[in-house]
């Protein structure tokens, strides 16, 4: 039958799937029985196709195929439609002789899973085959003909010489495929009626005597209704959407597309163990632990395809870095195009809350950790929670990592209690009480020491190279002596022998120099390039000068002149002074081999991953904290590039105080993770609770402490609530929130009832730190009495992070020399908030000042300063050289701000009375964001567009979102400068993203407006 000559329709008449495991019997193959020798529930992925199903089962090869199909058992049509269906299609043909009936045609997948359809077949005997390739046992007499059937029906297709499918045979036994005179009039085809068929089996299922109970006959007539549905189904599925998902539930496109654009063609072994788990299968919460640069994040992205397609479910991808942030977004943007989803970035000032609500689209949320919360409120305030099918988190050990540990805590918590539905996957270090964290989120834990390059790692004392062996009795065993011959000049300069473990590896091969401090990483990069040979200046010579001159422009004509000296010799630094445009050119540098060596801190190694063939740690220090086992471990993880280098070797110089210390940090066990929800006199605990009470999650003290029941702190509250139990603690924290004016506590009959205060709904849904709360709703109260509008100072001034304040100290002459810029009007305005002229300029002088004046208004207002010059002049550089402050601070400042000001807006939107700073605020946010100019904002927005690249492509043409859009990567390649064509893919798909993020927000909105209310009033009725 042609496939659109007649719709059959198979009527559902059970509400929901039945389980399948039930129904596995005899019939079902050895790869899909529950029973085999794997163990749990073992799937042959081949066969899995994306659906949408209940929270409790996954995509099923036996459930996939039928999609909603449940039985045709009840409907006594069926046999007729398909009488119906035959007859009309018989009339098409000219009526064939009873010699010319045809055989069934074969279709038998291929290794590879990728079912191909001839368009000369019809029917397809493909399940049949594979129930004929085992041995099937106690079958019912009317199976048994089937099968006999089945293989007279083989052995007639092998007998006539056809190996593959079975073309149409006339009567004389010649293949009509092969009359290619004249194929205008090749004969009518016959067909073996297939309600005969089932006519047949059903009656010689009913006649037959048979011994077996009947349970299992019950099973056996609902496989041999499986088999006719499925030779039906065969019929009609056209080769477009054969797939039924052979990459790990997945489509084969997905498999095509990680080929494309990561060129993975092929899974670690552990990867491919620990996507086929019991539990994973079966969505239960899962952490997986393995060593640095073992591929984690591919295992968390798959797992995130499949709950968007196969479940139709949105997911949280939350990251600890707001470029890391970036990063993904970049890198998933041309999946979620291919794919059919959206990827939304939740970053800094980037994200709405609650998220457009998409009906034909599922969302992945790619947040930093306190976007990640804010988003989980606004889900669990809308009542979305069960729509966030999983939540996978980054580098789970930082819930051990002081306050932003504990809103990790606070996010996972607040998941696991509201939805049931929601599978929570975290990636993590290795942790000595990794225990604890299953507890915490009911999780199994999967564990592999998997590196894709062998590491080494040694310790340099004096001039001799250790290696580390934890079966030594001092952990250290010799291995060489540095052989390298040093002038007394070098000697005394490079006392620690940097010089030679470097140029041991480069320029050959990669290296990552670990120092203790920024300024001390510019130091060593310098110095190492006094020693440098010329050969090194030669050594990709032209690419050097085109990344100088890319930093040349990102500085607006001005380059670091550190690295304008260590650039040519392959050299940089890398720390958090620098741009993030800077960072990044040095980054892509680096990663393509034009840089050979990078100094830099610790933070590079928690950040993105820059491998190297030998890691060195200039010293176990990080500023003057001794360093911890996690940090020597990430550090050292960066060593081995995989598929470049066969091994990776670290080198910790040590100084002989520090010997015994080091023998510690190398050969202890990994440190422990317990809760920060304490930490800070409990400040992590009394956001909590605001938010519980705010949300309804919570509205008693016993609900309270229920709720703390599914916390890390509950399950460790034996080694952290040692002063006073969780129960005390919850009761101080309630109470500090009355005298705080943020919840109110009344009591009756039935207990205390705990409800939130305006101001205290405006804290949690604005994320306003609860220690500056009470201080910026006076500081905007106040600000509202003589508010500057003809100048953005006074905004700035309200925006001005607080937390920021105690890391930068006011350079006096500086403040005063820019306070005398100032306008009258901004003057009186920096009297008014307690800044008056005559403070700075006595501090200026050098003169006491005996009259009393916050000094934390002061530093906020000399922040806001640099803020307000930064607005004003668009060039950091210009700006930092005006303030004497590093580049890096000034643009972590200015990212701080933004993120701050949209927390004041929310902040805002909740209080009637500050009602005129929202649309003010509104338009600061996206000021404070870019910093560049108005036309520049548009192709900022698309994820790794730079000031430079946006300016670029401004000049080029590409002046808005739609242009870029619509741009073709390949033009787009050519026509910028050093923009190569991964980088070109990247941005058009990710200026595509967030086109249809637009569009689809807009005709969300369209939807809403033109549908019905469900609650209109209707006439009443008379009585």
């Amino acid at each position: 039958m042609h496939a659109g000559s007649r719709e059959i329709k198979v009527k559902r008449v059970s509400s929901r799937k039945r389980s399948r495991d039930n129904l596995k019997s005899h019939l079902t193959p050895v790869r899909k029985r529950g029973g085999g020798g794997g163990g749990g529930c073992s799937i042959n992925w081949r066969f899995s196709i994306m659906a949408d199903i209940p929270a409790a089962e996954f995509c099923s090869d036996s459930e996939d195929l039928f999609g909603d199909y449940d039985s045709i058992l009840e409907d006594s049509s069926f046999l007729a439609k398909l009488d119906d269906a035959e007859q009309t299609e018989r009339q098409r043909d000219v009526r064939p002789s009873a010699a010319d009936q045809p055989d069934f045609t074969s279709l038998r997948p291929p290794k590879d899973a990728v079912w191909k359809q001839s368009c000369e077949d019809f029917l397809t005997d493909s399940i049949l085959d594979a129930l004929g390739d085992e041995p099937l046992e106690e079958l019912p007499p009317s199976q048994q003909q089937f099968q006999e059937q089945v293989e007279n029906a083989k052995r007639s297709r092998l007998q006539d010489g056809d190996k593959t499918s079975t073309p149409l045979r006339d009567a004389g036994g010649k293949s009509a495929a092969g009359n290619v005179e004249d194929k205008s009039k090749r004969p009518a085809r016959a067909r073996r009626s297939v309600t005969e068929q089932l006519k047949r089996t059903m009656v010689s299922n009913a006649a037959s005597p048979s011994s077996i109970s009947r349970t299992v006959v019950l099973k056996e007539a609902v496989v041999s209704e499986e088999i006719s549905v499925a030779m039906q189904a065969m019929e009609t599925v056209s080769a477009e959407t054969t797939d039924l998902g052979p990459f790990f539930g997945l489509p084969t496109k997905v498999k095509d597309l990680m080929y494309k654009l990561r060129g993975i063609k092929t899974l670690y072994d552990w990867q491919e163990t620990c996507l086929n788990l019991d539990c994973v299968q079966q969505r239960k919460n899962l952490i997986y632990s393995l060593p640095t640069s073992g591929g984690k994040t591919l295992v968390a992205e798959i797992l995130i395809l499949r709950e968007l397609l196969c479940r139709k479910k949105d997911c949280l991808f939350i990251l600890p870095y707001i470029s890391l942030v970036q990063e993904k977004v970049r890198g998933l943007a041309s999946f979620g195009l291919e794919l059919d989803f959206m990827v939304e970035e939740y970053a800094g000032s980037k994200g709405r809350f609650p998220p457009v609500k998409r009906r034909n689209k599922a969302s992945l949320y790619i947040a930093t950790i306190e976007k990640a919360h804010s988003l989980v409120n606004s889900l669990i305030e809308s009542g979305r929670v069960d729509n966030l099918g999983l939540v996978v988190v980054d580098e789970l050990h930082m819930l051990g990592d002081g306050s932003r540990g504990a809103v990790i805590e606070m996010t996972l918590a607040k998941v696991l209690y509201t939805s049931k539905s929601t599978q929570i996957i975290g990636m993590s270090a290795t942790l000595g009480n990794i225990r604890d964290l299953q507890m915490f989120l009911r999780a199994e834990n999967y564990t592999n020491d998997f590196r894709p390059v062998q590491l080494k790692e040694f310790v340099k004392l004096r001039d001799t190279i250790y290696e580390v062996d934890p079966k030594e009795e001092d952990c250290f065993r010799f291995s060489r002596l540095l052989n390298f011959k040093y002038s007394s000049g070098m000697q005394k300069l490079d006392p620690d022998h940097i010089i030679a473990l470097v140029t041991e590896v480069i320029p050959a091969h990669s290296c990552l120099v670990f120092c203790p401090t920024k300024k001390n990483c510019e130091n060593v990069a310098g110095m190492i390039c006094k020693y440098l040979k010329e050969d090194f200046l030669r050594h990709r010579e032209a690419e050097k000068a085109i990344l100088l001159r890319e930093l040349r422009d990102t500085g607006n004509g001005s380059v670091c002149p550190v690295l304008r000296r260590t650039v040519p010799y392959g050299l940089a630094y890398h720390h958090s002074g620098l741009t993030s445009e800077e960072r990044k050119l040095v980054e892509e540098a680096y990663s393509s081999g034009v840089l050979c060596l990078l100094t830099c801190t610790s933070t590079l190694a928690a950040g993105i991953n820059l491998p190297a063939r030998r890691v060195i740690l200039r010293s176990p220090y990080v500023a003057t904290d001794f360093l911890k086992r996690s940090q020597y471990k990430q550090m050292v993880g960066r060593a081995g590039r995989a598929g470049i280098d066969t091994e990776g070797e670290s080198i910790l110089i040590l100084q002989d105080k520090d010997r015994n210390m080091a023998q510690t940090l190398v050969c202890s066990p990994m440190e422990n993770c317990y809760s920060n929800l304490l930490l800070h006199d409990g400040k992590g605990l009394l956001s909590l609770i605001l938010s519980l009470i705010g949300l309804n999650i919570t509205t008693s003290p016993d609900q309270l402490r229920d709720f703390l029941c599914g916390t890390l702190l509950y399950v460790q509250q034996r080694q952290l609530c040692v002063d006073k139990s969780l129960r005390e603690a919850v009761q101080r924290s309630v109470d500090l929130l009355r005298d705080k004016d943020l919840i109110t506590v009344t009591e009756d009959s039935h207990g205390q009832t705990l409800q939130v205060t305006a101001l205290g709904k405006a804290t949690y849904k604005g994320s306003v730190d609860l220690t500056y709360s009470g201080v910026l709703y006076r500081d905007l109260s106040k600000g509202l009495e003589g508010l500057l509008l003809n100048s953005c100072l006074h905004l700035v001034y309200l925006v001005t992070p607080y937390d920021m304040i105690t890391q930068c100290k006011p350079d006096w002459m500086t403040y005063y020399r820019q306070f005398t810029l100032l306008s009258a009007a901004e003057q009186k305005m920096s009297a008014a908030v307690g800044v008056p002229e005559s403070f700075i300029a006595r501090k200026a002088a050098g003169q006491t000042v005996k009259k009393s004046v916050n000094l934390e208004v002061v530093g906020r207002l000399y922040l806001a300063l640099v803020l307000f010059t930064l607005l004003k002049e668009t060039d950091l550089w210009s700006v930092a050289d005006k303030f004497q402050l590093s580049r890096g601070f000034i643009q972590s400042l200015l990212s701080s701000s933004s993120a701050f000001c949209s927390c004041v807006l929310h902040f805002t939107e909740e209080l009637e009375e500050f009602w005129p700073f929202r649309a003010l605020l509104k338009e600061l946010t996206r000021r404070l964001s870019y910093c560049v100019k108005a036309e520049l904002v548009p192709l900022m927005e698309v994820a790794g567009v730079m000031e430079v690249r946006a300016k670029q492509l401004y000049n080029a043409g590409y002046k808005t979102l739609t242009h870029l859009a619509n741009a073709d990567p390949a033009i787009l390649s050519e026509t910028i400068e050093n923009l190569f064509r991964k980088q070109a893919d990247q941005i058009v798909a990710s200026a595509k993203m967030l086109v249809n993020e637009k569009a689809a927000a807009l005709q969300e909105e369209v939807d809403e407006l033109l549908t019905a209310p469900s609650d209109l009033p209707t006439a009443p009725q008379p009585n």
